[in-house]
C-alpha cells in the first residue's frame, strides 16, 4: 500500500458537471480517500476555507469563477497541492493554471490509475517540503525551502537535513495534523520502510531548537501525528 493511500487524503473535487464529480469520487474513493465536493468556483473557495482539504482536484472550464481564478485565490493563503483537470485542447489554460500555482494537470478523459498516480506524485513532492519560492511562514518562523534554511525573525536555526524536512512538512500543513506516515516519508524519503521509532527523538531535538528560539512548537496528537501551530502573540 502506498503512503498516500494509507494516509487517506481529504480531497476537494471541483467540477460543474455532477457526473464528473461522481466519477472522480468513485475513483479516489476506492483508494481510501475522502471527497469534499463543489460545483462552482465560489463554492470551491468556501469549502476550501471550511474544510481545509489535503488536495484539490480542480476543473478549469467552469462558468463564472473559473479554475485558474480559484487556483490563484487558493495560492494567496495556502500551499495545498492543486491538480487541475483540463480538456485535450486546453494548452493555454494548462500553462495559465501552472503559472497561477497549480502543481500538476490531468487531461480529460483520464483513467483511474493515471489519476491516482498523479495524486501520489504531487503528495510526495508536497510531503518532502517542496514549495513555491517565497517560503513558508508560521508565526515568527520562516522556512526557505530552496535554501533548506529555517529562521526566526532573521536568526537562522542550526537544523539537520532531517529536522528541516520534518519541520517543512509540519509547516506546509498550516496547523493541520500531519500523520506519522507522512512525516516518515518527509524525513526519510529514500527509505522504503522507515521505522516509526525514528520520529520521536528527531522531533524532540527539533522541538528543543525551536523552543530555544521562540518559534512555534510541534505538538503530538496521540495515535495520529503532529501539528505545528503559531502561538498567539
Amino acid at each position: 500500500m502506498t503512503l498516500a493511500q494509507a494516509a487517506g487524503l481529504r480531497i476537494l473535487v471541483v467540477d460543474d458537471e455532477p457526473a464528473m464529480v461522481g466519477a472522480i469520487t468513485a475513483l479516489v474513493g476506492t483508494a481510501g480517500h475522502q471527497v469534499i465536493t463543489a460545483y462552482d468556483g465560489e463554492a470551491a473557495l468556501r469549502r476550501f476555507e471550511e474544510e481545509g482539504p489535503d488536495l484539490v482536484l480542480l476543473d478549469l472550464a467552469m462558468p463564472g469563477r473559473d479554475g485558474v481564478d480559484v487556483c490563484r485565490e487558493i495560492r494567496r493563503t495556502s500551499q495545498t497541492p492543486v491538480i487541475v483537470l483540463t480538456g485535450e485542447a486546453d494548452e493555454l489554460a494548462k500553462v495559465e493554471a501552472l503559472d497561477a500555482g497549480a502543481d500538476d494537470y490531468v487531461t480529460k478523459p483520464f483513467g483511474k490509475q493515471e489519476l491516482l498516480a498523479r495524486i501520489r506524485a504531487v503528495m510526495r513532492r508536497h510531503e518532502a517540503g517542496e514549495t513555491p519560492a517565497g517560503g513558508l511562514h508560521v508565526g515568527r518562523l520562516t522556512l526557505d525551502t530552496g535554501r533548506h534554511e529555517a529562521s526566526v525573525e532573521g536568526s537562522v536555526l542550526a537544523l539537520t537535513r532531517t529536522e528541516f524536512a520534518l519541520l517543512a512538512a509540519l509547516a506546509s500543513a498550516r496547523g493541520r495534523v500531519v500523520p506519522h506516515d507522512r512525516l516518515l516519508a518527509a524525513g526519510w524519503p529514500g527509505d522504503a520502510d522507515p521505522d516509526p521509532q525514528w520520529l520521536k527523538p528527531h522531533l524532540a531535538r527539533l522541538r528543543a531548537k525551536l523552543e530555544e528560539s521562540g518559534a512555534p512548537l510541534p505538538t503530538s496528537v496521540r495515535g495520529v501525528g503532529y501539528r505545528l501551530e503559531a502561538t498567539e502573540e
